[in-house]
């Protein structure tokens, strides 16, 4: 592949920068457009799923020419990929008193088309088309940009892949209520995931303070998670740390250095803390159980103290209920919930469809 001169590199620089643009690789199709003089720039893609995308610049494709690509069943038919094509070598001669003069009409009966595919069987068409005939040169232009627009749409398919990873995560965390933030030696946040932001909007427990720090409603947890910033920064082996910032509904929080510090241009990450809570309060809870296997209130009351860990002893006590009640309790719990114990019982509730509201 022969090397690019130098404009020709500014239009590999938008290429490879084309996937921020919005639309996509619009800066690139104009660049093309004007370097090769033609009226309009387009890029169709056509995914193995789901609908056309049609990408242009100036003069835009007409649809007898994008049906021509994208209607084929089986476009290397067409077009063998990676050979860059004029207007002459894709219309059958019957087309021709039909298309020809269309084209015409509109200032594009000339043309010169590539077409590629990349990992997931998509199937693109790079296509410049303009009044007059682009010669040799506008073809070899696009016969290197091809390796080059290959990559690109396999770092589109990379990146999409992981967008909807990174949706999928996020829903996941939204629904078991979890989240992480980072921060710097300064306590101030460097990056969240997404429902960290919801977490701030339904509690006063924590929230985005003034200067992007984050400040916590206890004033001994805001200075404790301070001198952790700044022993993290010096020290990455430094103990971690877990907070319980909320009882009811409870909201616990773990506190450990950065796994992996890189040179960064911004603000440098040193902890990286975990939330994990729920939305619901305890009353709440208790009705959700009291549905879901038939408890009685009190049986529930018992159910969800277990359900956070606490002895049948400890439960008992903090519900003001004698041991030998709570016993007895603990056995309808058992035989509602079919549980075989109090391990087997918080299986049962945190697998049930109350981890997920």
């Amino acid at each position: 592949m022969r090397m690019m001169n130098t404009g020709e590199g500014d239009l590999l620089a938008a290429l490879h920068d084309g996937l921020s643009d919005q639309p996509l690789w619009s800066r690139f199709l104009d660049m093309l457009a004007n370097a090769t003089g033609a009226s309009g720039a387009s890029l169709l893609l056509r995914p193995q799923e789901g609908p056309i995308v049609h990408l242009s610049s100036g003069r835009t494709l007409p649809p007898v020419l994008q049906q021509r690509f994208t209607d084929t069943p089986n476009a290397a038919v067409l077009m063998r990929e990676g050979r860059v094509y004029a207007l002459p070598e894709l219309i059958r001669d019957a087309d021709e008193a039909t298309i020809l003069p269309a084209l015409e009409v509109q200032g594009l009966a000339h043309i010169r088309s590539l077409r590629l595919t990349d990992a997931s069987a998509t199937d693109a068409w790079l296509t410049i088309a303009g009044d007059r005939d682009f010669g040799a040169a506008a073809g070899s232009l696009l016969s290197r940009l091809g390796p080059h627009l290959k990559i690109a749409l396999n770092n589109l398919l990379a990146l999409e892949r992981e967008r909807r990873q990174a949706s999928i995560s996020s829903e996941m965390m939204g629904r078991l209520n979890f989240g992480w933030l980072t921060i710097d030696a300064r306590c101030r946040i460097v990056d969240q995931s997404p429902n960290v932001q919801e977490i701030f909007r339904r509690t006063s427990l924590l929230r985005h303070g003034r200067y992007d720090r984050l400040t916590f409603a206890s004033a001994a947890i805001d200075r404790d998670v301070a001198a952790l910033a700044k022993a993290f920064a010096h020290d990455v082996h430094a103990r971690p740390r877990a907070f319980r910032l909320s009882q009811d509904p409870w909201m616990d929080m773990f506190v450990t250095p950065m796994p992996d510090r890189r040179p960064s241009t911004g603000s440098q990450p040193v902890a990286m803390l975990y939330l994990s809570g729920d939305r619901w309060s305890r009353d709440d809870r208790c009705e959700q159980l009291t549905d879901l296997f038939g408890l009685l209130p009190s049986e529930a009351r018992l159910a969800w103290a277990m359900a956070q860990g606490r002895s049948i002893a400890e439960a008992a006590q903090d519900l003001g209920l004698t041991v030998e009640t709570a016993r007895n309790y603990s056995k309808k719990i058992y035989s509602k919930t079919g549980a075989g114990g109090q391990a087997d019982l918080v299986r049962i509730i945190f697998t049930s469809v109350l981890a997920i509201i």
